[in-house]
């Protein structure tokens, strides 16, 4: 004992030789688990765990730790430790004594030794003891310690590092972990749990039990054994998932985070990324009715390129929260038309006033006849262009698209970042027109914003950093981009379709574009204001179809309160126009008005020819179809609706099938395989229109 205490004093004369780290430099090596992904501001917006072999948060200094987890870890692991030079010799004395009579005693580590070991793998017990060499290094690093760092910092450290369950280093993640709250609001019974389990951290839950109540009472805290008990066994059984203390941006966090980068400073604005979340899960909320169950919105800064907000999912409100909305394929529906009918009046094919005729047509296509209809399930006959893109009609715009020509249109769409659309013109065929191809919603925002730019594209960026970023590039004739962009801010031409007042109408200039796919599965409205370009995708993830949920009524309700949000102080200015762009007076149908051309295009007189009665036909199904029962649906669930256009309320639909003829009410019919004629007659039965066709499948009439 006597060559031991010697050994001791001798290496504290020596304690100026030994090399000790800066407090700076631990603090700063600290590799926590979670990565930390802030805002433009600085401020962290979402936590993230990037390393799976422990459980490491944030860094915190002492003022971020509770009063009382101070004072009872100091009570119970070193209570001299205000007092010593980094070894409580009295304490190291009467351990020795004890040992040397076989007795277990209290441990002898002071804070100081304990920190040198956590520092220092070399001094880490071997089989659960140390050696008598790693002893005398322990303390004359704990000694070295005193020397160079405050108390204040060693304790700071300590907590920081020192392992208190499991794979929980530091007391962040432990009280995280057990309390699920941070360690500034730990009581007297959170701290004494704490400090129970330091000795022994995988000790069964009893002992630490015991151990809490031995220091309560210890410290004289009017804290009663029992309660402790029940704190502990809360705490040590209850499930340990340390939620994230803020998750606003988890997709970003999973794109931008990693070992190598634990703490970036992304693009976004943390209050803007606040509020467009709340507002897709108010909205999913009141569209749950409706059989939606998922929304993503992504926000740019016209200018930089800067992404403000990126909202993959509705978190919790989401049927699948680790899905990414933002860059998941979807069907465009109408989105794809701008584009279109941009290049039509860049190849100067079409003019902002050209007149179009929306009228039934039925094209043959690869795979069958290809019949497109319009939003509102009626046509309107002749109208200028300004009007068929505004309402978004879905017969003009197939027409311009065999005008334009479907592979010059597809390499335009590539020229703007749809990089998904990697098939031939005959693969999409008419379709590709009214969005009858998957795009994501950064794809989509991003070609927007070109359009918002007057044809200039330069990449979007999540990532804040100080090199300018690159030139923009030309993708579009900038004057076809600003009429393009004029009509979609055009509210008198989306009455058409839409009325005056709706979703996409704001206090402030901005265009917009809505669009719904294919039995209603995907649902968009994309737009901008002078500043910003807003994207909102609704949907499910699953393809399910919604229910009754259209472009005004889905996505551009949150297109618009995050474009209030945005531009609530915008001022109205006159946008300058490109020196291609003339505006000039054209005469539709005794009526005048102005309108935009480029240059050199512009006509006095558009003759729009006036809509003509259509003819009452039968649509579906069509003449020669052959229709095929479903082998996996029960025969009596199946039905085949009849269609006639336009649409009416007092319509007679017969059969005739082996000259055996049956009335169908409502145009509904339990299908049977056989050959049929169908006969559409009005209220006088005056047939006006008649089909055949086919059923196969099942037992033939």
């Amino acid at each position: 004992m006597l060559a031991f205490l010697a050994m001791a004093a001798l290496v504290f004369c020596l304690i100026s030789t030994q090399p000790t780290p800066p407090f700076a430099a631990v603090r700063d090596r600290y590799q926590p688990s979670d990565g930390q992904l802030l805002d433009r501001h600085d401020q962290v917006i979402h936590e993230l765990r990037i390393r799976a072999s422990d459980r490491r948060l944030a860094w915190l200094a002492l003022s971020e730790l509770s009063p009382a987890l101070l004072k009872t870890v100091t009570a119970a692991e070193d209570r001299h430790f205000y007092d010593h030079w980094g070894i409580d010799w009295l304490a190291l004395t009467k351990s020795a004594w004890d040992a040397s009579w076989g007795r277990g005693g209290r441990g002898a580590s002071t804070l100081s030794m304990q920190l040198a070991a956590l520092l220092d793998d070399k001094l880490k017990p071997r089989g659960g003891h140390r050696s008598f060499a790693q002893k005398k290094a322990q303390i004359r690093a704990a000694l070295a310690l005193e020397r160079r760092w405050s108390k204040a910092q060693i304790l700071e450290a300590y907590l920081n590092l020192v392992s208190f369950r499991g794979e929980w280093d530091g007391v962040h993640a432990a009280s995280r972990a057990l309390f699920r709250k941070a360690p500034s609001g730990l009581d007297e019974s959170e701290a004494l749990t704490l400090a129970a389990l330091l000795p022994s951290p995988n000790a069964p839950l009893a002992d630490v039990a015991r151990r809490a109540c031995r220091l309560a009472q210890a410290q004289q805290l009017n804290v009663t054994c029992n309660a402790l008990a029940i704190r502990v066994r809360d705490a040590l059984t209850r499930d340990h998932t340390i939620t994230p203390a803020v998750a606003l941006a988890p997709h970003v966090a999973q794109q931008l985070l990693s070992t190598q980068q634990v703490r970036v400073k992304s693009t976004l604005d943390g209050s803007l990324q606040r509020f467009a979340l709340h507002t897709v899960q108010q909205e999913l909320a009141q569209l749950k009715a409706r059989e939606v169950g998922d929304a993503a919105v992504l926000v740019a800064d016209n200018a930089s390129g800067e992404i403000l907000a990126y909202v993959g999912n509705g978190g919790a409100a989401s049927s699948a929260r680790y899905v990414d909305g933002v860059r998941a394929l979807r069907q465009a529906g109408s989105t794809l038309k701008p584009f279109l009918y941009e290049l039509a009046i860049e190849q100067r094919l079409l003019t902002a006033a050209s007149p179009l005729d929306d009228a039934p047509v039925n094209l043959v296509t690869a795979t069958g006849l290809y019949v497109p209809q319009n939003y509102d399930r009626d046509f309107k006959g002749w109208v200028d262009l300004r009007s068929a893109l505004a309402s978004s009609l879905n017969v003009p715009a197939v027409k311009t698209l065999l005008l334009v020509g479907g592979e010059r249109f597809l390499q335009r769409l590539r020229a703007l970042g749809f990089a998904h659309l990697d098939e031939g013109d005959d693969f999409y065929g008419p379709a590709l027109a009214l969005g009858g191809a998957d795009v994501t919603l950064w794809e989509l925002t991003q070609a927007y914003r070109t359009l918002a730019n007057q044809g200039r594209q330069k990449p979007l960026q999540m990532r804040l950093v100080a090199a300018p970023a690159p030139e923009a590039s030309p993708v579009l004739d900038p004057g076809a981009a600003f009429i393009v962009s004029d009509i979609l801010a055009d509210r008198a031409a989306r009455s058409l379709s839409f009325g005056l007042e709706n979703a996409l109408a704001t206090r402030f200039w901005s265009a917009a574009k809505t669009g719904t796919s294919k039995d209603m599965r995907d649902n968009w409205c994309i737009g901008f204001s002078r500043r910003y370009t807003v994207g909102v995708w609704v949907g499910n993830f699953d393809g399910a179809p919604m229910k009754d949920v259209s472009g005004v009524t889905g996505a551009a309700p949150i297109w618009l309160a995050v474009m209030n949000y945005l531009n609530g102080d915008a001022a109205e200015t006159e946008r300058p126009m490109p020196g291609n762009v003339v505006r000039a007076t054209v005469r539709a149908n005794e009526a005048s008005r102005a309108e935009l051309f480029l240059a050199g295009t512009e006509s006095g007189v558009i003759q729009l020819k006036p809509a003509r009665a259509q003819k009452l036909r039968i649509v579906y199904p069509r003449d020669g179809e052959i229709l095929s029962l479903d082998p996996d649906i029960p025969s009596a669930n199946q039905r085949v609706i009849f269609v006639a256009e336009p649409p009416g309320k007092n319509l007679r639909w017969s059969l005739v099938n082996k000259n055996v003829q049956q009335q169908v009410m409502n145009g509904r019919w339990q299908p049977q395989a056989g050959r049929y004629r169908l006969a559409l007659a009005n209220t006088l039965g005056e047939v006006l229109d008649e089909v055949g066709f086919e059923v196969r499948g099942g037992n033939a009439n």
